[in-house]
C-alpha cells in the first residue's frame, strides 16, 4: 500500500516517487498553506485589486490619448507603451486571475469570474473552458490538456510526430506575435474537422461567438480609434498594432515558460484512475515551473510567474504565490519533488531548446 506510485511515461530523476501515505500526507500540508491564505483573504486584495484595475482604466486612457499626438514621436512611444503595459496588465493580472474566481467573494460584478469579458479577440467563455476547466483539471495530460503546444507545436517527446512539425521553429514565431488569436481559436479543434470527427456545421456554430468578439476588438483597435483621431490616424493605428503585438509576445513567453521547460513532464490519461488529491497536487508540481524576479516583474506576470502554485492554488487571489512560494518550497524539498524555478532568461532558453529539437522525431 505504501509502495510509490509510479507515473507510466518517462520521468524526471529530479523528482522522487511517493507512496500513497506521503501523498496524503502531502496533501495535508498543502491544503493547511491554502486553508491559511483563504481565512486571511479580505479587505487587502480586494484594495488591491481595485488599483491594478484603476490603473489599467488610467494607462489606457493616458496612452490613447498620447497617441492622438502620435505624429510626435516622443508621445507616439510613450502612448503606445503606457496601452501595450494596459493591455499586458488587463489580460494577465485582472482578467485571467478574475476569471479564476479568485475575486468572486467581494460581490463586485466588476470582478465576477463567470461574466468577466477581457480586452483579447478570444472569449472569455471559451478560454474558462479550454483553460480553467481542462487546463486546470487535466493539467498536462496528454490527450486531454489542449494546451500542451495548442495543436501546433510538439513540446514533448510523448506526443506523436508529424513531418508538419518540422517547420515549427519558424511558425512559433507568428504563433508568438499573434498568440490571442492562437487562444481564440484554440476551442474549434479544427484538427477535428480534418480527420472527420466534426462537421463544418459544427465548426461554424463554434465560430459564431469567436467571430462576433474579435470583430468588436477588431472595430475598436483599427477602426474606431483611428476615425476619431483624425489626422493622426496612422500613428493610432500603428500603436494599437504594436500595443497588442507587446502583449502578445509577453503572454507567449510567460506561457509557455511556467509549461514547457525541461525539467516540467507530461502524464498519460492513466493517471486519472483513483487519483487522490496529493497525486493531483504532485501532478501539478511536476508539471509546472517557475519565473524568478522583482516585486514588478511578478505583477506583469500576473503572478503567473509562481505558475506552481497558480497551478496548486488557482482560485487564491495570486498576489498571495509569493508569500506562499517559500513554504510549498519548502515542502517539495521535504518530499523530494523539483521546485523548478529560474530566470526568464534560463526557463525561456529551455523552450526555444524544447521547440528546436522535437522538431524532429527525438523519442526522449
Amino acid at each position: 500500500m505504501n509502495m510509490p506510485v509510479k507515473f507510466p511515461f518517462y520521468k524526471n530523476p529530479k523528482n522522487r516517487e511517493l507512496s500513497n501515505a506521503e501523498l496524503d500526507a502531502l496533501a495535508v500540508e498543502l491544503d493547511a498553506i491554502k486553508q491559511e491564505v483563504l481565512d486571511d483573504i479580505g479587505e487587502k486584495d480586494a484594495t488591491y485589486i481595485k488599483r491594478v484595475y484603476a490603473a489599467i482604466r488610467y494607462s489606457s486612457v493616458v496612452g490613447r490619448a498620447c497617441l492622438f499626438a502620435g505624429w510626435f514621436p516622443p508621445a507616439w512611444v510613450l502612448g503606445t507603451g503606457l496601452l501595450g503595459f494596459a493591455k499586458i496588465m488587463e489580460n494577465m493580472e485582472l482578467g485571467h486571475n478574475v476569471m479564476h474566481g479568485q475575486y468572486d467573494w467581494m460581490n463586485d460584478p466588476r470582478f465576477n469570474g463567470q461574466d468577466y469579458e477581457w480586452d483579447t479577440v478570444g472569449t472569455s467563455d471559451n478560454w474558462r473552458e479550454t483553460h480553467n476547466f481542462k487546463h486546470h483539471t487535466y493539467t498536462n495530460i496528454k490527450g486531454m490538456d489542449d494546451d500542451i503546444g495548442y495543436g501546433l507545436v510538439r513540446l514533448f517527446p510523448e506526443q506523436r510526430w508529424k513531418y508538419g512539425f518540422l517547420f515549427q521553429p519558424i511558425y512559433s514565431i507568428p504563433f508568438c506575435l499573434l498568440f490571442q488569436w492562437g487562444v481564440a481559436i484554440q476551442n474549434l479543434e479544427i484538427g477535428k474537422l480534418l480527420i472527420g470527427k466534426k462537421t463544418t456545421k459544427q465548426l461554424y456554430e463554434d465560430w459564431k461567438p469567436v467571430q462576433s468578439k474579435a470583430a468588436k476588438q477588431m472595430l475598436k483597435d483599427y477602426v474606431f480609434f483611428p476615425l476619431i483621431a483624425g489626422p493622426a490616424a496612422l500613428p493610432v493605428l500603428t500603436g494599437n498594432l504594436v500595443a497588442n503585438g507587446m502583449r502578445n509576445v509577453w503572454t507567449f513567453s510567460i506561457i509557455f515558460c511556467g509549461h514547457f521547460t525541461k525539467d516540467v513532464e507530461v502524464f498519460p490519461k492513466t493517471v486519472l484512475k483513483d487519483e487522490s488529491r496529493g497525486h493531483w497536487y504532485m501532478r501539478q508540481i511536476r508539471g509546472s515551473s517557475n519565473l524568478s524576479g522583482s516585486e514588478a516583474f511578478h505583477i506583469l506576470t500576473g503572478h503567473l510567474s509562481h505558475q506552481i502554485e497558480h497551478h496548486l492554488f488557482p482560485d487564491i487571489p495570486a498576489r498571495r504565490y509569493r508569500k506562499m512560494a517559500p513554504k510549498v518550497e519548502a515542502i517539495c524539498e521535504k518530499y523530494g519533488l523539483n521546485y523548478n524555478n529560474a530566470s526568464l532568461f534560463k526557463q525561456y532558453g529551455q523552450v526555444l531548446g524544447r521547440i528546436v529539437k522535437y522538431a524532429f522525431p527525438f523519442k526522449k
